[in-house]
């Protein structure tokens, strides 16, 4: 498999489940390493390294699970993911984080574990950027969320786009990709065989029976 992504853009892996996606991100990250084959950040060789190596890079991982800390509060979740940030001199900060997110700021003394799904899922991005990434990495960031939620988490992703963040989505709510991001890969079996704009791909009606519908 090949992708890439330009700096700035939200770029969609798509699939269904088994496909590939989070083996994809997993793989980026250093989780699940890569048989074979060159994974390039800003020119910099990533197979090989360690995964915290690859987070002070600039690349930072939000799982489909969100693997928020239950015990600590939603500060110090945020607050822990700032230890060892990438460096740079217009990173994310607390203020930042609730500016985009001001229902954490209302739950920062609330212990992860009580928090709804949908604020969990928040708490995940935005202990995410504590880490000021370069790259974004998103699996199935809309699974399991109600409609008001989803389109709110639509205009925070374009929102820390807009902030200089390059994002990848590994998700198969094929609408929600098409309101977020404006190219796609269509994964299956561990193989990319689709790759286009979001809205060539919305009305490839045989491409999408293929290879994303059920």
């Amino acid at each position: 498999m090949s992708l890439y992504l330009a700096e700035g853009e939200i770029v969609a892996l798509l699939g269904r489940n088994g496909a590939g996606k989070t083996t994809t991100l997993r793989s980026i990250m250093g989780l699940t390493p890569p048989w074979s084959g060159s994974i390039r950040f800003l020119g910099m060789e990533l197979v090989g390294r360690k995964t915290h190596e690859i987070s002070r890079l600039g690349i930072a991982y939000v799982p489909d699970d969100r693997r928020i800390f239950p015990d600590l509060t939603v500060e110090e979740n945020l607050e822990i993911a700032a230890k060892y940030r990438h460096k740079t001199s217009n990173g994310w900060t607390l203020q930042k984080v609730y500016e985009l997110f001001p229902i954490l700021e209302t739950l920062r003394s609330r212990k992860g574990g009580t928090l709804s799904g949908g604020e969990q899922k928040m708490l995940a991005i935005g202990r995410a950027l504590m880490q000021n990434p370069k790259l974004l990495l998103l699996d199935e960031p809309s699974e399991g969320l109600g409609p008001i939620i989803v389109r709110s988490l639509i205009q925070k992703i374009h929102e820390i786009a807009k902030a200089g963040v390059t994002i990848l989505i590994a998700d198969q709510n094929l609408k929600f990709c098409r309101r977020v991001a404006s190219r796609g890969y269509i994964m299956d079996k561990g193989r990319i065989v689709y790759q286009g704009k979001m809205e060539e791909i919305w009305h490839d009606k045989e491409l999408l029976s293929k290879y994303i519908t059920v």
